[in-house]
Order: C-alpha cells, then sequence, then structure tokens
C-alpha cells in the first residue's frame, strides 16, 4: 500500500500543502481553528502520519536517545535502570534506542559512530557496575555517563553512593546493638570500585561507635557468588566463641545467601543467633530468602532517571563534570535482630 503524502492531505481538507505542514507541526497559531480541524480530520481519514526523519532534520532534532552499555542488557539489575530511562524519555517525546556491546571495544566504536551519523539527540555510556572507564572517541557533546565515571571527567555522570551505602548497612547493625560486626568482602583478581567504598563506610561506622576494627571479623569470599559468601562466613563461625561475629554485612545479596547457608550448617538460626545485611536488594534474591534479607539498595531506576533527565536537558547538575552520587537506601525485612546475648536465649549454644 503506497504510503500517503501530505499533498494527499491537502486535496481532501481543499488547503494548501503549507497549511497541512503547518498544522501537523503544531505551529498553526494563525490558521483558523475550523481549518485545522478540517486538516486534521483529513489525516486521521487518509492515515497519514509525518515524516519523522524529514520533521527532525526541519527541526534539528531526532526525538531519540542512544544507551550504549556493556552487559547491562543482560543483568538482572538492567530492567530498573532501563525502566528509568525510558520513562524520562517517552515523558519528553523521545525514544530510546539500546545498543548493548558485550564488552566488545570494536563493537562500542562502531555503535557511537553509528548514532552519532543517526543524529542522536543525546548519548547515554552505562555499565553494568560501579566502574572508572576510558571514555570512547567521538562522543556527542550531550553524553551522560550512567553507573561509571570516565577516568578524566569531562562529562556528567552518575553513580551509587556505596560509601555512603556501606556506612548505612552497618549502621543498621549498630542501631540493633551489634559490637562484633564483620564485612564478607570479595577477594577477586580485579575487585569492583564497591568493595573498597563499601569497606571504607563499615570502618567509618565501627569509629563512629567507638568499635575498634579486628582484622579477623574482615574476610575474603573467592567470588561474589553464593559460594564465596559461604566459604567467608564458615571463616568467621570457626573462630572462637567469643571472637565470633553477632552480626554480618555482606558486599552483595549473593554473598549474603551463601552466609544463610554457613550459618544453618552451623544449627544457627537468622536473626535469633546472627544478623545479616547484604546489598544490591538483588531481585529474586534478597526478598525471597528466610527470612527475606534486610538489604542496602542500588537506586538503578533513580539513576536512569538521572542520567536521562540530564541528557535531555531537564535536570542542570550544579557541576556538569562532576561525578553525581546516587543514595542507596536500606530495605528493612527480617535478617537483623538484637544480638544474642541481648535478646536470645542465654542458654542456647551457638556452635
Amino acid at each position: 500500500m503506497p504510503r500517503v503524502r501530505i499533498s494527499d492531505v491537502a486535496a481532501a481538507a481543499g488547503v494548501s500543502i503549507s497549511t497541512v505542514s503547518l498544522v501537523m507541526n503544531d505551529r498553526d497559531a494563525r490558521i483558523p481553528l475550523e481549518t485545522q480541524e478540517r486538516v486534521r480530520a483529513a489525516a486521521a481519514a487518509t492515515g497519514y502520519t509525518p515524516n519523522s526523519v524529514a520533521r527532525g532534520l526541519r527541526m534539528q532534532t531526532t526525538r531519540t536517545i542512544g544507551l550504549v552499555s556493556d552487559t547491562i542488557a543482560t543483568t538482572p539489575y538492567a530492567g530498573r535502570m532501563l525502566a528509568g530511562a525510558q520513562d524520562v524519555a517517552r515523558e519528553h517525546g523521545h525514544l530510546v534506542i539500546l545498543v548493548d556491546t558485550g564488552a566488545d571495544v570494536e563493537v562500542e566504536r562502531d555503535a557511537i559512530r553509528a548514532l552519532a551519523d543517526h543524529q542522536i539527540d543525546a548519548l547515554i555510556y552505562a555499565c553494568m557496575w560501579h566502574r572508572v572507564v576510558d571514555a570512547p572517541e567521538h562522543l556527542p557533546a550531550r553524553t551522560v555517563f550512567l553507573d561509571c565515571r570516565p577516568v578524566d571527567g569531562g562529562h556528567p555522570a552518575v553513580v551509587p553512593d556505596d560509601r555512603a551505602g556501606g556506612a548505612t548497612a552497618v549502621r543498621e547493625l549498630v542501631a540493633a546493638g551489634h559490637r562484633r560486626i564483620a564485612f564478607v568482602d570479595v577477594d577477586e583478581p580485579n575487585p569492583p570500585i564497591a568493595s573498597a567504598l563499601r569497606f571504607e563506610g563499615y570502618l567509618e561506622v565501627l569509629r563512629e561507635a567507638g568499635i575498634e576494627p579486628d582484622a579477623e571479623l574482615h574476610v575474603h569470599g573467592a567470588t561474589t557468588t553464593a559460594a564465596g559468601g559461604r566459604s567467608a562466613t564458615e571463616l568467621l563461625l570457626d573462630l572462637p566463641e567469643a571472637r565470633r561475629p553477632t552480626a554480618l554485612f555482606c558486599f552483595n545479596d549473593r554473598m549474603a545467601a551463601g552466609a544463610y547457608v554457613a550459618a544453618r550448617h552451623r544449627g544457627l538460626e537468622i536473626p535469633r543467633d546472627l544478623s545479616i545485611v547484604g546489598f544490591d536488594d538483588q531481585q529474586l534474591v534478597a526478598a525471597e530468602l528466610d527470612p527475606p534479607l534486610t538489604t542496602v539498595a542500588l537506586p538503578h531506576y533513580e539513576m536512569g532517571r538521572w542520567a536521562t533527565e540530564v541528557a535531555l536537558g531537564v535536570l542542570a547538575p550544579d557541576d556538569p563534570g562532576a561525578v553525581h552520587l546516587m543514595e542507596c537506601p536500606i530495605i528493612r525485612r527480617d535478617s537483623v535482630g538484637p544480638p544474642p546475648a541481648a535478646g536470645g536465649d542465654p542458654g542456647r549454644r551457638r556452635t
């Protein structure tokens, strides 16, 4: 079926092509209301839709935003981050074009060039987790970094406030009365930036509470998986009873799930004998544990919104070249209670 042309609408409405163009592009202030209604009725009757490419060239905007990421489309966090970006785009009449590069540098370079050739209005450069990255070449001027930050600055960027998030997790345990609090960390060849930042938050709160850090209570799992969390927690539970922790802050929710397994293999009940706080609020993990896990949420949706609002110029950061730290809120569930001596059964053995 041939495409309906603007001349077809003009003929059906009995007006000039220029009048149809003005009405369909909302530039009809001087055109009588009756004529406007006749043009729109004719457009609806003929099935005419404006050529968005041509209109974009005239108005020097394509109403599109490119979102290039390493592996965001295949991670459990992708949905919330993309939802934030797409909600803002939709609110302002834009379409998000997503390209998942699979962390391939050549694919990334070609994607950025292709999006630039299509004259996107802005670009969001996203990563799967908080990273410092080298900014790719040929980025559009209106580029925002999402869940990562360029090593040399120069572009707006938004990342989770991992240090403050770590502090929030440990304050939750201190407020419950715990003094022997362990950090179940990760020990990978190239540990994520978040590991050091969350540990800084852990130490900050211990200092605030007048608790002397104990090196024995900072343990590492080989991976950020449940297996890594279980093996690290077993090291803690092997300590003499007087030196064991009464609470754990785990690097992420998957490691916390492993800590649950280790605790139960020792006959410990959560939170009666051991309190646990995770990080990420990972879907299908944190809320599904028994008991449900208290955790610190990564603000993926909020970061996606912030990046897109800045990219579109809806939001102007105070310092366009600075990194915006997004708050990581505590999600309280049922895995935190008072230490055993304060609220548990004094006769219950922690073996």
